[in-house]
């Protein structure tokens, strides 16, 4: 079935968690025991209503503050489509939350309180959403009820952020008006909104189109595993296994392999064991290739259209996610789908403001949730392509060396 990773974004009580949850209550996705649960903690129970936030709200901080800290998961489907939620932290002091949450969605709901309307948090989090390169942006206009349905506000609304998506190059954009407390267009059409004449927000969850985001044609497949069994009855079987990133791959086709630049042609292919005349991403295979080439795991093995490139130096954008600050000339491991390398920070070159795009020139340091311009230099060549030309190839991560903690998502320019 098909998987739609998607990710809530919003200032804080814009109504995520209720969303979230309203979207779970509604599509019948919660246990009895789940639904018990939350009805006897509910902080809205004198209201004859519960808490729907109490879904998502999952650290005890959460429930006592009434906002949401850390990204939480939330898995639920339809017979039409499965889903996984990430509802994201609104502070900007979480803005390295929202990021790894952002990481692999395939579409943002960016919420805003229709009394409020566009905010300088809607602002940092479209930025976000365009650094990110999210595919998909549905704008959902919550806590209608509190402003008696009003077309109008809604309609000003749409205008206010048409300008902020534009000057942000956003592109697949949706607006849908929604109450997630009474739930009012989140799975059904809303009688008292009906002079809207578009889907429902769970309707268009479950038609939103993401195989077109896929890459057909420039071929990446990083090497996971090189399988070389060495028994009697497989004594010359060389495979090269991993996932299909980008790209359609035929027995036949010439690949070249990065960074080392070699050539070879696929002998064949295998998914599951059994062969097959062609695979396409995101499939998981094997390939065997009819040139016995040094390949080792981290290698891509691209095939037609754009070459990967492969540099020892790379431009990144750098979103800092660790308490220690950044400071130009550290040393990490950088890691990109299954390469890791060693690697030092040359320079900062900038700052950017999350919430104006203004940048500050070589400043000393990056602190948590900063995101920067640097120049990191590898101990040898990553084959990669720009972040926003194939998000699969072009997002990276910096581990610490001694810890292993991951300490910043890279964007590679």
């Amino acid at each position: 079935m098909d998987l739609l990773r998607f990710i809530t974004a919003g200032s804080v009580d814009d109504g995520k968690s209720t969303l979230i949850g309203r979207l779970l209550y509604d599509s019948k996705s919660i246990m009895i025991d789940q639904l018990e649960a939350i009805e006897k903690q509910s902080r809205n129970k004198e209201e004859g209503e519960i808490d729907l936030a109490l879904l998502t709200d999952g650290l005890r901080a959460e429930r006592e503050q009434g906002i949401t800290i850390d990204v939480a998961y939330k898995y639920f489907s339809t017979p039409k489509r499965k889903f996984i939620i990430a509802d994201a932290p609104g502070h900007i002091q979480y803005t390295r939350n929202m990021v790894t949450g952002a990481s692999n969605a395939d579409l943002a709901i960016i919420l805003i309180d229709a009394r409020n309307g566009v905010v300088e948090q809607t602002r940092r989090h479209s930025i976000i959403t365009s650094l990110l390169n999210i595919p998909h942006v549905i704008v959902a206009i919550n806590k209608m009820d509190m402003v008696n349905y009003s077309q109008d506000v809604y309609n000003n609304i749409v205008i206010d952020y048409s300008k902020v998506a534009q000057s942000l190059g956003l592109k697949d954009i949706t607006y849908i008006p929604i109450s997630a407390l009474h739930g009012d267009n989140i799975v059904e059409r809303s009688v008292r909104l009906d002079w809207y004449e578009g889907s429902s927000l769970l309707q268009f969850l479950e038609e939103v189109e993401v195989q077109r985001d896929i890459d057909l044609v420039n071929g990446r497949f990083p090497v996971q595993y090189v399988i070389r069994p060495q028994s009697d009855d497989l004594h010359d079987y060389r495979g090269y296994a991993g996932k299909i990133i980008s790209g359609i791959y035929r027995k036949g086709d010439e690949v070249t392999i990065q960074p080392s630049g070699s050539r070879s042609t696929i002998k064949a292919i295998e998914i599951g064991g059994r062969e097959v005349e062609e695979a396409y991403a995101p499939q998981s295979v094997v390939l065997h290739l009819n040139d016995d080439i040094d390949i080792s795991r981290g290698d891509v093995i691209a095939n037609n259209g754009r070459k990967p490139g492969s540099s020892q130096e790379l431009e990144v954008l750098l979103c800092w996610m660790d308490n220690k600050p950044l400071v130009p000339g550290n040393k990490y491991l950088l890691q990109l789908n299954s390469r890791v390398v060693r690697a030092v920070v040359r320079e900062i070159e900038y700052k950017l403001d999350v919430n104006t795009l203004q940048q500050e020139a070589y400043p000393q340091q990056a602190v948590l949730n900063d995101v920067i311009k640097v120049t990191i230099k590898t101990a040898s060549p990553v084959p990669y392509d720009p972040y926003k030309t194939l998000r699969a190839n072009g997002g990276a991560i910096l581990i610490d060396e001694t810890s292993h903690v991951t300490v910043g998502a890279c964007m590679i320019q």
